[in-house]
């Protein structure tokens, strides 16, 4: 029985590892004596592992509720290769899947049971539940339970409800890669979880390189960034369903291998679209943030923002989604003042929450337009953006990660006391009234119909940075604004206020200076591994190996190895089985079903 086996047993032997990752083995103890769990664990930190090995060690079935039918998928395949007895049920089965399904369930085949939060409200399947031992039910992406969070599910609320039809409360879980103290609270309270243990194992993913670009052609930057990445996978997000579609057909132009992905394809295109991707028929995949949630794909090793995303929490957790096997990856962000625009227009004209009210949806609009200035402010900062995201996440703040575009980019400390002088003087004379645009438009001299309609071209301070760059007078208005000097207020239209701190700078009693960048452009080096060139080739033969397997296996590549795996496997050229068995995320089933076939290609490219 795989309950009398100690959680280090089920560890090797089905997953393949010799130890926990951090938080991995508190959370297993912690549900093994029987005690509620929330899990806050950023993308690829193994928050799966944390229940799927209780599930293997207990009596009784584990109910894991998932948003999305495509992760389902991944995880049910995943554990089936690894020789676990794992089932799903959702709208994507036929009657007599179904069926089978269900007489798995009785018969006891299955120790864990996939299924969306908006099953649970099916009689049918409240009634089998009923029948069977459920020890265990977890949430997984719990933050959609919150409407304060990024992702709000009005169909997570009905998980409480799902849980008092059983005969018996199981433990319950929950776990999410993002989650601030209002939104755990909200997990808490709303699932009735009993004195759960809390853990929060920290934000900081160090595998991440964090970039914040700011091009003047987004377009021609964009197709140079993927084509310097042109031999790994990558995903491009976009704001809008339009902004999809037309850099889809502009990558297809430029001959990459690319798919699209938006709710408003077709159900099978999109299906198909996604299952190209994760099989690696398709390298790149452009979509807007209906794609990728808790998507199992352990090797995608970029992922570039083409406008910039509403919430940090958003932007962390879609940038998370590369590198979860661990090995470096990238997380560019292309930024333009445009897309501050775009977001304010897309939460102004949101789908209202039928479950609030009109006084609570206006709360809800203003926490946006809070979270969108400070995703505003991760974009426009000269500081360490590791840092900006710890801090904001509410943990110690680092000043220098070297691993982010800032870090790594040479600045100069300068004295900008008279700009920001002139900047702060022309917002008192426009009345205190305007936005960074027009303030802008009017420190430059624009010849703009509204500036002489409002008689902006009259003041004295209407043209007296002609002598600077757009770029450079935002840049210095965005150094004043995070330094208290100016402050943005307003939600949907917000207006640049001087602040009581500015008045010594304007009476010339206090100097300003600004760490501003020396190079005109951020320099981002595409990330790569350390193998050598013969270790590349024998990658490359792994990699061929591994797809004519999973295609045979009908699953995704990464399924039967990660790429992590065959990394370790160039680099350790294991000589036999008990070498090969070493290997990180070799289990005992995977080394019985590949080991003798990769051990082969491994030793003949040797002799070769």
């Amino acid at each position: 029985m795989i309950e009398s086996r100690s959680k280090f047993e089920v560890l090797q032997n089905y997953f393949g590892y010799s130890s926990f990752r951090e938080g991995q083995e508190s959370i297993i103890d912690q549900i093994l004596y029987g005690r509620d769990v929330l899990g806050i664990m950023p993308t690829g930190a193994g928050k799966s592992i944390c229940y799927q090995i209780p599930a293997l060690m207990t009596e009784g079935m584990t109910l894991v509720i998932s948003p999305l039918i495509s992760l389902m998928k991944d995880q049910v395949n995943a554990l089936v290769q690894s020789g676990i007895g794992a089932v799903y049920i959702n709208s994507t089965m036929s009657h007599e899947e179904y069926i089978q399904a269900v007489r798995g369930l009785y018969n006891g085949s299955y120790k864990l049971l996939y299924t969306a939060p908006e099953r649970l409200s099916n009689g049918h399947f409240v009634e089998m539940c009923r029948k069977l031992n459920i020890s265990l039910v977890v949430v997984d992406e719990a933050h959609c339970i919150s409407q304060w969070g990024q992702d709000f599910r009005p169909s997570y609320m009905s998980i409480s409800e799902f849980i008092s039809q059983l005969d018996k409360r199981p433990v319950i879980t929950a776990f999410t890669a993002t989650a601030t103290n209002r939104v755990r609270d909200d997990i808490c309270r709303i699932l009735e979880l009993l004195n759960p243990f809390v853990l929060t194992t920290g934000y900081d993913r160090k595998n991440l390189l964090l970039s914040v670009i700011h091009a003047e052609d987004k377009k021609e930057k964009l197709v140079s960034l993927i084509k310097e990445r042109s031999a790994v996978s990558g995903i491009v997000y976009c704001a809008t369903r339009s902004n999809v579609e037309d850099i889809y057909e502009l990558l297809k132009h430029e001959g990459v291998a690319v798919s699209l992905y938006h709710a408003g394809i077709r159900e099978n295109e999109r299906t198909k679209n996604q299952e190209d991707f994760i099989n690696d028929k398709t390298l790149v995949m452009v979509a807007t943030n209906a794609f990728g949630m808790g998507i199992d794909k352990s090797n995608v090793s970029y992922i570039i923002h083409y406008n910039m995303p509403g919430d940090i929490e958003s932007y962390y957790q879609e940038a998370g989604r590369a590198g979860r096997d661990g090995e470096e990856a990238e997380c560019i962000l292309m930024y333009s003042p445009a897309d501050v625009e775009l977001r304010r227009f897309m939460i102004k004209n949101s789908e209202p929450n039928e479950m609030l009210s009109r006084i609570e949806q206006q709360k809800v609009k203003n926490h946006d337009y809070e979270r969108l200035k400070q995703m505003t402010r991760y974009c426009t900062s000269n500081e360490c953006l590791r840092g900006f995201i710890l801090e904001y996440f509410g943990e110690k703040p680092l000043s220098y990660c070297g691993k982010c575009s800032n870090c790594l980019t040479q600045h100069e400390t300068v004295d900008i006391t008279i700009e920001a002088q002139k900047i702060m003087s022309c917002i008192i004379r426009m009345k205190q009234r305007y936005g960074t645009s027009l303030v802008t438009d009017v420190l430059r001299g624009s010849n703009n119909r509204r500036i002489n309609e409002l008689g902006f071209d009259k003041l004295s301070t209407y043209g007296i940075m002609k002598e600077s760059s757009q770029v450079r007078v935002r840049q210095i208005i965005n150094v004043l604004v995070q330094k208290n000097y100016i402050e943005v207020s307003g939600g949907e239209y917000p207006v640049l206020k001087v602040t009581d701190r500015a008045t010594p700078v304007l009476r010339g009693q206090e100097k300003v200076t600004a760490k501003l960048q020396t190079d005109s452009t951020k320099k981002v080096a595409a990330v790569k591994t350390d193998l050598s060139d013969d270790e590349n080739k024998l990658l490359d033969r792994l990699k061929a190996l591994r797809k004519n397997l999973s295609n045979t296996a009908g699953v995704p590549a990464y399924v039967v190895f990660s790429d992590a795996a065959l990394v370790d496997m160039c680099r350790k050229k294991p000589k036999n089985m008990q070498q090969f068995s070493c290997i990180a995320g070799v289990g005992r089933i995977k080394l019985e079903r590949y080991g003798k076939v990769f051990l082969k290609e491994i030793n003949d490219a040797a002799s070769e």
